[in-house]
């Protein structure tokens, strides 16, 4: 597979989950004053973008699992289960809660 397009799918993936958080955020934003500030705002989402790009691309949660002492859980595939999946899914919620510290604390 071409690597550029790889990421440029990997792009629009991103740019269109964004979009998707920040409309309900935009809403929630005219019903209730939250104090948040632009710069609060570009640096989450700037973090879950980033995060989220680099994590889809799949090779950073099997590096990072293999050099935590991890490299069966990568392969793990039984019963349902997907360690690359689960992984991924915890290290995606990990950033958003990062993004969300730093969308409300900045």
């Amino acid at each position: 597979m071409n690597p550029r397009r790889g990421w440029a799918a990997c792009l629009a993936h991103v740019s269109q989950y964004h979009l998707v958080l920040a409309a309900p955020l935009a809403l929630v934003r005219l019903f209730i004053p939250l104090p948040l500030s632009m710069t609060g705002l570009a640096a989450g989402f700037a973090w879950s973008a980033a995060t989220h790009a680099l994590l889809d691309r799949r090779w950073p949660v099997r590096w990072l699992l293999q050099r935590t002492g991890s490299p069966a859980f990568a392969e793990l595939r039984t019963a349902g289960l997907n360690g690359m999946y689960l992984a991924d899914q915890a290290l995606h919620s990990g950033a958003l809660l990062v993004s969300a510290l730093l969308i409300t604390r900045l």
